[in-house]
């Protein structure tokens, strides 16, 4: 066989094999023969712009397209209708937001308001308990001129190390999330403080759009890997941030700022949080509002999660 009818041939192999891969991923149902993503949708309970009622918002939620949603506490909900409320519509309060860590961070300068700080997150985590959420977010300190970044690091550590046998014994895990404190600014560091952490019940609550400013999500993804817990879901926009100002950034629809959701489901998939057996969660952040709005955000979404 001559060169030419040799690349010829092997060109031929190449194109057959390729078919043969397509094929194969089609009759598996996804083009690229990548695992099936199993994320799960939900939303901030106070996106939730219609209905006076728990089970109303609940419902409300379900009839947009979400499975899941995330709420405060302590709060002056009555628990008896959000029990009420998962049983009749089917959403699930998967996971709660500390309320109380801005106002009282467990990096307070004094120990009266760090004790505080430690019994809302234990309220957090028992109310978790009982409405079967599987996490807590928690912002774990607050960086300004007068709390310092290395205090804010020994304290917060100290005060969570405080609160991780109870999260331990009621099966509920502590996700820290990265947002806007002025601290833990890089996907290492956030590694660094949970090897610190060393307990399998202090994970992270990854918000992909709250790194956008300062870096890319795709890479705290790759670095944070299974320490994941939760998503939050939601955009930024370095060109609003340039022209309006910093927080403008946020005033984006989804899948039109700059987080690269490509990239990010491709690390997602990578890391193995967008296909586990059973799903894990993904709960969009960003402005909500009546019903129509609601499933604008729910497909969004969807569309986001197929890339």
């Amino acid at each position: 066989m001559d060169r030419r009818a040799f690349l010829a041939a092997a060109a031929t192999t190449v194109v057959a094999s390729g078919l043969g891969a397509v094929s194969r991923g089609q009759a598996g149902g996804e083009s690229t023969g990548r695992k099936k993503r199993t994320l799960r949708k939900a939303a901030m309970y106070g996106m939730i712009g219609v209905g006076s009622t728990v089970m109303e918002k609940f419902a409300a939620l379900r009839d947009a397209g979400f499975e899941g949603v995330e709420m405060d506490s302590p709060s002056s909900i009555d628990p008896d209708e959000v029990l009420a409320a998962q049983e009749r519509t089917g959403v699930r309060v998967h996971g709660l937001v500390d309320s109380k860590h801005w106002s009282i961070p467990l990096n307070a300068p004094d120990e009266a308001a760090q004790a505080q700080a430690v019994a809302a997150l234990e309220t957090c985590l028992r109310d978790a308990k009982r409405y079967g959420s599987t996490s807590v977010l928690l912002v774990p300190g607050v960086v300004n001129e007068r709390l310092p970044y290395d205090e804010c690091w020994r304290l917060s550590q100290a005060n969570i190390r405080r609160v991780l046998p109870l999260a331990n014994e009621l099966g509920v895990t502590i996700g820290i999330e990265n947002v806007w404190n002025s601290f833990i600014l890089s996907p290492l560091e956030a590694r660094r403080y949970l090897e610190e952490l060393d307990d399998p019940r202090a994970a992270w609550h990854f918000d992909i759009g709250n790194v956008i400013n300062f870096g890319w999500p795709e890479q705290w993804v790759r670095v944070l890997g299974k320490r994941i817990v939760k998503l939050h879901i939601k955009d930024f926009s370095r060109k609003k941030r340039n022209d309006e100002g910093l927080w403008k950034g946020f005033n984006v629809e989804l899948g039109e700022g700059d987080a690269g959701w490509p990239a990010v489901m491709a690390a997602l998939d990578e890391v193995g949080y967008s296909t586990a057996e059973g799903g894990n969660w993904a709960t969009a952040e960003v402005g909500g509002g009546d019903a129509a709005r609601l499933k604008r955000i729910s497909e969004q979404m969807d569309r986001l999660f197929a890339m």
